[in-house]
Order: C-alpha cells, then structure tokens, then sequence
C-alpha cells in the first residue's frame, strides 16, 4: 500500500470515527419561562422576524437543517449557536438585568444597521433568513421603542 494511500485510509477512518462525537443540540423541552415575548410587547410582524432571521442562534431552540448530521459540521453550528446565546437569548431576555436589557438591544440595533446580523455565512444558506430594508427598519425602530420604555439610555 502506497504511503497515500495509507494518509487517505488515515483520513477516512478518522472522518468515520468523529461521527460519533455529537455536539448536544440546542432544543428545550417547553417554552420559555423567561422569553422576552411573556413580558414585553413583540408586534406578530416583529416576531415573525425574529424567528425567522434570529432564534436559531438566539434562543433555546435551533432548527436543525439535515447537513447538522455530518461532523465537523455540528461542531460548528453548536459553536455558532452558543456563541450567540452568550451574546443575546431571547428565551432568557427577563433574567437579563435593565442594564444589560437595553444594551443587548442597543446592540442588535447596532448589528442589523451594520448589517452584521444575521451573519453572512448564515444567510448564504438560509436565504429566508436575509432582511428587508423594511424589516431592518421594523426591528430597529422597535427596539428602540422598546429600550427606550426601560428608562436607561
């Protein structure tokens, strides 16, 4: 056997050896306790949005697309998605102090009008996911509604 042989047999077991090494997956098992649409005003044409362009990386709740079977795939998608709930969870909103309420959504503000949410490499894939000029000016302009009616500015 060649030595390349031997590397690309190498290579193929290893690929078949980490599909056993599975991410958890980010699923809860209810609804949120702690959702920002139990406690403050989020208009249906808001939240269509946000569903759409934000939970799967923002909330407790991811849906998976089939190529999430496949490692180092999911490695990375649960990468992603925890990295964004740090950032912003919209199924712990409450538990965040007013402070951090207002800055997190000061900050999406930021990121839509910088057109750094959703990500690009999100958006290559889920299409659906892009934002409208009229979207972007929807959800900007409600939260800064929003943190404006906490009184920290």
């Amino acid at each position: 056997m060649t030595i390349l042989k031997k590397i690309l047999l190498g290579v193929l077991v290893l690929f078949i050896a980490i599909q056993l090494i599975r991410p958890s997956k980010n699923i809860s098992s209810g609804p949120s306790v702690n959702g920002i649409e139990k406690f403050y005003n989020v208009p249906a044409d808001v939240r269509t949005v946000l569903k759409r362009s934000c939970y799967d990386c923002h909330s407790n709740n991811t849906y998976y697309p089939w190529y999430n079977t496949i490692q180092p795939v999911a490695w990375l998608l649960a990468h992603d998605v925890n990295e964004g709930k740090e950032h912003l969870n919209f199924d712990e909103f409450n538990t965040y102090s007013t402070n951090r309420k207002q800055h997190k959504l000061s900050d999406l503000v930021d990121e839509i009008k910088e057109d750094e949410m959703p990500m690009g490499i999100y958006t290559m894939i889920h299409r659906d996911a892009v934002l409208s000029a009229a979207e972007k000016q929807r959800l900007i302009g409600w939260a800064d509604s929003l943190s404006r009616s906490f009184g920290v500015r």
